[in-house]
Formats: structure tokens, sequence, C-alpha cells
């Protein structure tokens, strides 16, 4: 008969090494199920994430640490993944369905926020993440545009319906009105609709909705802060001192109100020459990365200067659809996948009540 108890290989899988996060399994809570037997053991483990990379390197670590204990049994380990929640702020409201409200922003406009936020939302998608993506731009939307759809929301019980492309629920004032009508609202109306797409939109369930801000720091980004809990902010911008100086304003904005800061992506990071290979930093280099730094943040992803991604943006096919492989769509996918670590992993912080059942075959 074994002399080690169940107790004692809990203890063992729960002192596991997740490779992703840097957390014992214990401490990402993610031991669901532990079912003994004599000559196996059988594991449930729910990963924080939508997509894990690491799976066969975890699963190797436990049959490791069992085998360590001085049992010899068959260990047979079961994955299921969960995007959960960031921990809610008091007084601080929750979108019913939305586990994470992600906001991209940037101090300035043309830095291709609006691209970024439309392409990170899709990549996020690809990598089988449920996902909405809702147009704050209110002034000058291009969410319809990027994701080439004039579809009309329904209604549905006194909610709207959004419509979907390449996966993602989207909402955008684009879909309300003509798209060469200006909009022409004073500030209580832009926080109004804002709310509205906040609280009258049936996103049902989404691992993550993706907010495109107006550029700069005004009504828009308080009206969103004070509303909801975000996960986090991303901050959008292009490596240029210009650019930084104003990112840097969105940085110390999303701080003031207590919102906490995923990380910096910066757009427009370099251009590779088709003909020749070689690389060129058209609006300066390490901009991002130095901000970054600075404020303890994430340099997510660095997105190249390439005609395609504006082609495929203008004709309502972005990139990361139309060409995945490409070396653009897979900044973007990385980008977006470090953005799903930093959620995961500002949710491990969020109280938490075990459930592991424990169990003995017989």
């Amino acid at each position: 008969m074994s002399k080690v108890s169940d107790e004692q290989l809990y203890d063992a899988i729960a002192a596991v090494e997740e490779p992703l996060l840097g957390k014992t399994l214990g401490e990402t809570r993610s031991i669901k199920e532990v079912d003994t037997g004599r000559r196996s053991v059988k594991l449930l483990i729910e990963l924080p994430l939508h997509r894990y990379l690491e799976q066969a390197t975890l699963e190797q670590r436990i049959a490791e640490a069992i085998t360590n204990t001085g049992e010899e049994r068959r260990v047979e380990v079961g994955f299921t993944p969960r995007v959960r929640a960031v921990g809610g702020v008091p007084g601080k409201g929750s979108i019913p369905g939305v586990s994470n409200a992600i906001a991209v922003a940037s101090g300035k406009g043309g830095v291709g926020k609006s691209t970024v936020a439309t392409n990170l939302a899709i990549a996020l998608a690809q990598d089988g993440a449920s996902v909405g993506l809702m147009d704050a731009d209110v002034y000058g939307p291009s969410v319809p545009m990027m994701l080439g759809s004039n579809a009309r929301p329904g209604m549905q019980e006194d909610k709207i319906i959004p419509p979907q492309a390449f996966g993602v629920k989207m909402m955008s004032i684009g879909f309300l009105m003509p798209a060469d009508k200006a909009l022409i609202w004073r500030g209580p109306l832009v926080a109004q609709l804002i709310n509205q797409f906040l609280s009258d939109v049936n996103w049902g369930k989404l691992d993550y909705l993706i907010i495109d801000m107006p550029p700069g720091t005004g009504d828009a980004h308080l009206s969103l802060v004070q509303a909801i809990q975000l996960a986090g902010a991303v901050i959008a911008t292009t490596p240029q001192d210009v650019a930084i100086a104003d990112a840097v304003k969105g940085i110390r904005m999303f701080e003031e109100v207590k919102a906490p800061i995923l990380g910096i992506v910066e757009n427009m990071s370099y251009f590779v020459c088709p003909g020749c290979g070689e690389s060129y930093d058209i609006f300066g280099t390490g901009g991002g990365e130095r901000t970054a730094r600075e404020f303890e943040v994430e340099l997510l992803g660095q997105i190249p200067i390439d005609p395609a991604i504006r082609q495929s943006g203008d004709i309502g096919h972005p990139i990361v659809a139309a060409e995945p492989e490409s070396a653009s769509a897979q900044a973007f996918k990385e980008a977006a996948y470090n953005i799903a670590l930093g959620v995961a992993t500002a949710a491990l912080k969020r109280p938490h009540r075990p459930t592991i059942q424990l169990m003995q075959a017989p």
C-alpha cells in the first residue's frame, strides 16, 4: 500500500509551477479535481487563459512531481480553459456577461489606435476567446469601416443586439447614422451614449470587451472609468517623441482614476524593406520601450509599418484576418496574447474560494 496520502499528492501537485504566469498551481487556483486510484491519478486543471501555450510542459511537470513523491502511478491530466474576471472595485459597475473590459486608448490621434483595437479583438477571437468590440470614439467611429460592416443592430427585449464580423460582436455609433454625417454633441450626450453601449447592449457572455477610446483624455474616458471597472487599459503609441509625450498623459490619466495599465503597444514601430530586408526606424526607436520601463508596465508588442495593414483596414478585412501568417498579423497576435496574460495575472489577485474536489477511486 502506498505511504503517500491523497493530501500529500495534492500538495505535490499544488507546488508545481505554472510556466506562463510563473506561479504554482496552488497559487493560480487551477486544480479543480483530483481523482486518486491505486494505479492512476486523474486531474482536472483549469487554465486561466482562453488558449494555453505550455500545456505539454505543465503536464510533464505534474507527472514529475507525482513521481518525486515515490509514487508510480499513471497520470492523466485533463485541461479546461476559463478566462477569469479581474476583481471588482467598490462603487464600480460591471457589464452583464462580460468578464473583462479593456480600454485601448492613446494620448493623440493618428497613431493607429483603432487599427490596433480592431486587430487585437480579432486576434483574441481567432484564439478561441469570446470577444466584443465597442467603438467609443463617437466623433470618429471607424469600427464599421474597418470590419467591413454596415449592418444595423437588432433589438430584443429592449436590448440592442450587436452585429458580428470575424467572430467579434461590435457596437458603434457608425451603425446608427450615415457615414458622412458629422456628430455634433456636447460632453453629456457623449457620456449618455457610452453608458447606453455599456448597459443597453446585450453583449452576451464575453471573455473580453475591447473598447476603442477616442484620442485624448476627455469626457468619454471619464464616463467609462466612472461607469465600470476596467480590467485594464492598453496605450497605443508610435515611437516618436511627440506621440510618446501624449501617451504619457494617457497613462497618467488612467493612473489618476485608479484604472490599471496592462501595457503599451507601439504601432508603426519599424519598416522592413520588402526588396532588401533591411529594417528602418522611420518614426524613431525605443520610445515605447523607454516609456514602459519608466512606468513599470509591459511593452505588449511592436507592430511594424506595413502598407497591407492600412490596405486591409480600408477594405474592411483587417490584416489579422486577411493575412494571418504575415509578420504584421503575428505581431498583433503576440500583443493580444500578452494582454490576455496581463488580465490573467490581475485576476489572480481577486479573492477566491477554492472549489477543489478530492476523490478516491474504489
